[in-house]
């Protein structure tokens, strides 16, 4: 038997189906493109931040993240823009930012969940017509009857099952596996902008400090550092 015939075979459920597989395969290909850890963060980027971010150099800073097509170098941006407005409004506009960009990261991740779960429903949808067929044609004719309808309902109906299930399987793990992935690069993109908002909080007061440390109180972190940083 052909791969056509046998397709055929499951009724017109497959074709609900196989749309729910090229979407769901469409999906994982352009996730996988688009999570990669290049497209979000990249050392050579950081590197370079890093050294105007110290020097205080912040529209060269700017300048640096408008030329990296980055999720990190957005987010930074956002905060480098807030930076003559205090600490407290950079945190804030990096805070926001970096929530867009989570949602732009979890882009489609919805709709590859729906896909999962729609698959296999769809192969029970297709069960239930298929065995409907065969009890149809049992009630028309007996069990004798036309043996070839009722086989043909059931093999419809065993199709479709395992049809729906091998869309749906690989495309739930799919979809957790990117999920969990999206998290990872969230909180990597956190890390590197606490450690340079932490450096920003400090450095001014140990610049300071050097030339009149009498005179001097080390200012406090904004808010929502100090939360973090009193995290185990």
């Amino acid at each position: 038997m052909s791969l056509v015939s046998f397709y055929l075979k499951g009724g017109p459920t497959m074709h609900l189906i196989l749309a729910c597989s090229i979407l769901a395969l469409a999906i994982i290909l352009e996730r996988a493109v688009n999570l990669r850890k290049g497209k979000i963060i990249s050392a050579a980027f950081i590197e370079e931040i890093k050294k105007y971010w110290y020097r205080r150099e912040i529209d060269r800073a700017i300048q640096a993240c408008k030329e990296y097509e980055l999720s990190l170098s957005r987010v930074l941006r956002a905060g480098l823009i807030r930076f003559d407005h205090g600490l407290d409004a950079v945190e804030k506009a990096i805070e926001g930012a970096g929530q867009h960009e989570a949602a732009v990261l979890r882009k489609n991740l919805m709709l590859l969940g729906f896909l999962a779960n729609i698959a296999p429903m769809l192969g029970l949808f297709g069960t239930v017509l298929g065995l409907t067929r065969s009890f149809d044609v049992i009630a028309s004719y007996g069990m004798a009857g036309n043996p070839g309808a009722v086989a043909g309902g059931v093999a419809e109906a065993l199709i479709t099952t395992v049809f729906g299930l091998m869309v749906g399987i690989p495309t739930l793990a799919a979809h957790y596996y990117f999920k969990r992935k999206v998290e990872v690069r969230v909180l990597e993109m956190e890390e590197v902008s606490l450690a340079l908002i932490e450096d920003l909080a400090y450095e001014g007061y140990h610049n300071r400090a050097a030339t009149a440390p009498s005179q001097l109180r080390q200012p406090e972190a904004p808010p929502r550092l100090r939360e973090r940083l009193r995290e185990p």
